[in-house]
């Protein structure tokens, strides 16, 4: 589909080349010369087009034609003749519902062809495909705590471990993590329990060091509108899991979508976890109907993090099964093996027992979704 882009178009792609990506295994980095400018209107858009086909893009530069080069000039093509008009009236299309499109979310929008994005994060991938479980505590306390509770989701089909190493709390008194130290920890048991990790960046300046770590980068509710933190995720070639900000509005969290696929970065996935409103009786009040308008709206993948909107471990189940029968492509939740002394969110951290019941009563729900795809 990325070449015909170019075929469509009539531009010449004069060199082809691939290298495989050693940190990431059946990935590959394609680079490609094409005979044309930049400026161009043709090859505008099919680079528009090839944008949202690609987990990253990057213009390396241009230079012109060297003047003299024994190059024969490009013959002029006649338009053709107008086609005759048909004499027999063509059957009607079939009627399609009208897509929204914004015109300033040019990565973000729905594609063309209908075709939804798959986020590979390691051996993971969060897309249309499955449905994914990411687990794992609010935060990397120690490393006992933290291989007990990589063991303890594995278990119970978790296939992304989370853990929080730097943690913006609103209480200056309250534990703000490990910090770089919670990271390492956080990605050795990731490693020794085969699972990608995810973890949060709150500063611009511990991208670098995190991504090169973390098979997955989370930008926080609290983060959603740092501007400069989305530009430099999207410089990454790590996934990007974008949590809607507290308040925020769905164009808000495309927007910031749109920060991070600007700079590069096409690996993005979108969640919903609850927004603020005058109900007091959960932690946030979780927009359920975020999830479809999402998909009508954008191609990158959805989940939910029925945690912290509920703030209750008892609500994390029901609203974690809404999430999926409403169609998320997948769920992250906080599980600790001894919540009862969990540093932070203790009150809805899942039990490894309760793990288990949410991960039975998901199973007929996820299956009978795959009987009606």
């Amino acid at each position: 589909m990325c070449l015909q882009a170019f075929a469509d178009r009539d531009i010449n792609l004069s060199k082809i080349e691939s290298r495989p990506r050693p940190e990431a295994p059946w990935e590959y980095l394609f680079y490609i010369d094409v005979d044309g400018s930049l400026d161009a209107p043709e090859v505008q858009e099919a680079l528009d087009r090839v944008r949202p086909l690609t987990n990253r893009l990057k213009v390396l530069g241009t230079y012109p034609r060297r003047a003299g080069d024994d190059i024969a000039p490009t013959p002029a093509v006649d338009a053709p003749a107008p086609a005759a008009i048909p004499t027999e009236k063509p059957a009607p299309a079939a009627a399609c519902p009208a897509t929204p499109r914004n015109p300033q979310l040019k990565n973000v929008n729905p594609r063309p062809d209908g075709a939804r994005t798959t986020v590979n994060v390691g051996r993971a991938s969060i897309g249309p495909e499955s449905f994914t479980l990411i687990a794992g505590p609010c935060a990397v306390e120690s490393r006992h705590q933290i291989f007990e509770a990589a063991a303890m989701v594995k278990d119970h089909g978790a296939v992304i471990l989370r853990g929080g190493a730097f943690k913006p709390r609103s209480s200056v008194y309250a534990f703000q993590g490990l910090g770089h130290e919670g990271v390492q920890l956080l990605c050795e048991a990731g490693h020794a329990y085969e699972l990608p990790v995810v973890t949060e960046v709150v500063r611009p300046e511990d991208v670098g060091e995190v991504a090169l770590h973390a098979d997955m980068l989370q930008i926080g509710a609290r983060s959603m509108q740092n501007f400069g933190l989305l530009t430099r995720v999207g410089q990454t070639d790590r996934p990007v899991l974008l949590k809607r900000g507290l308040s925020a509005t769905i164009d808000e969290l495309l927007s910031a979508a749109e920060y991070i696929m600007a700079a590069g970065n096409h690996r993005v996935v979108l969640c919903e976890r609850g927004i603020r409103t005058f109900e007091t009786a959960t932690r946030n009040t979780l927009d359920v109907s975020a999830v479809p308008v999402l998909k009508e709206r954008t191609h990158l993948p959805v989940i939910v993090d029925p945690s912290h909107a509920a703030g209750r471990t008892e609500l994390v189940l029901p609203l974690a099964l809404a999430a999926a029968a409403v169609g998320a492509d997948g769920l992250i939740v906080e599980a600790h093996p001894n919540p009862e002394n969990a540093l932070c969110d203790k009150d809805q951290a899942l039990a490894p027992d309760d793990l288990a019941r949410l991960v039975a009563r998901l199973r007929p729900i996820v299956a009978a979704r795959a009987e009606t795809d």
